[in-house]
């Protein structure tokens, strides 16, 4: 198992990437994919049309997402931490990813990289340019 830690800047404040990461609708519009998702502890989310899913553990209103994310049978879960910084240029998101399976690994850092927070990112460039 194998453990990600990485920052990326998203041009909008906190609180507006805390709802692009908790509200389907919101999901919808940078995925372009089928979402499911309810900003509740202990529900089940879906997201990329199934390619990602896990259960929902905690949120704190606008700074803080913990999600477990299921490979299979783990002995030790995989959590994924979003945490949101202001930052000068908007958002500093801090994300960790723990227990990554290591015959995973490179195929989900590209995925966190050039997939996930690249779209994140891009739409908000696009749709909220500084």
């Amino acid at each position: 198992m194998k453990d990600f830690k990485k920052y990326f800047i998203i041009s909008t404040t906190p609180d507006e990437v805390y709802l692009a990461l908790t509200k389907e609708q919101a999901i919808r519009l940078w995925t372009g994919d089928e979402v499911q998702m309810d900003a509740n502890p202990g529900t089940e989310f879906s997201l990329w049309g199934g390619n990602i899913v896990g259960k929902n553990l905690h949120f704190e209103y606008p700074y803080k997402i913990v999600q477990q994310w299921y490979f299979g049978d783990q002995e030790e879960p995989s959590i994924v931490t979003f945490k949101l910084h202001p930052h000068k240029k908007g958002t500093s998101l801090e994300l960790t990813h723990t227990n990554i399976p290591d015959t995973d690994y490179d195929d989900i850092i590209h995925g966190w990289e050039y997939v996930y927070m690249a779209s994140l990112r891009d739409f908000f460039d696009e749709h909220f340019p500084n």
